[in-house]
């Protein structure tokens, strides 16, 4: 059961491919279509089923910054929840590709991390780069799970004054 640095890799790219099948089926079929798209990637490759998943996603505050139920996490990536009124629906964003840039990956047996930048490109060619960290566990039939997801958008500091 433990988990190798191709594991990760396959993971990242399961992952950048889900919020893709999202995009589309929301484009060809609404945030119904999309939903259950969403929905069935969470079931996937989410370690909810191990327990509450650590979900810090990039464009969330306040008292709903962080969401550890597969609802939270279903409303950021889809949005149109009136749980979750300030979400825009992440994974409804036309996206058609994604490149993982690595940092760093910490292994050890059935956990493991990874953080580093993910650039997802839309439909119109524009790229978003976000900072990204997640752990991972593999489960009791050794599916490999997300079980931390943190994204945070990269830091932009102030111009020097000289």
């Amino acid at each position: 059961m433990t988990i190798t640095e191709d594991d990760i890799k396959q993971a990242l790219v399961t992952w950048g491919n889900g919020k893709i099948a999202i995009s589309k089926a929301f484009e060809e079929g609404g945030i119904e279509a999309a939903g259950k798209v969403a929905s069935a990637n969470l079931d996937a490759y989410y370690g909810y089923n191990l327990g509450p998943v650590l979900f810090k996603p990039t464009m969330a505050s306040g008292e709903q910054t962080f969401r550890p139920t597969k609802a939270g996490a279903l409303a950021y990536f889809c949005g149109h929840s009136s749980e979750y009124p300030r979400d825009n629906g992440f994974a409804i964003m036309g996206w058609r590709a994604m490149q993982h840039i690595n940092s760093a990956t910490f292994l050890q047996g059935d956990v493991a991390m990874w953080m580093g930048w993910i650039r997802l490109t839309n439909r119109h060619g524009a790229i978003t780069t976000v900072d990204k960290s997640f752990g991972y566990k593999k489960d009791d039939t050794g599916t490999l799970r997300i079980v931390l997801h943190h994204s945070s958008l990269p830091y932009q500091p102030p111009e020097l004054n000289r």
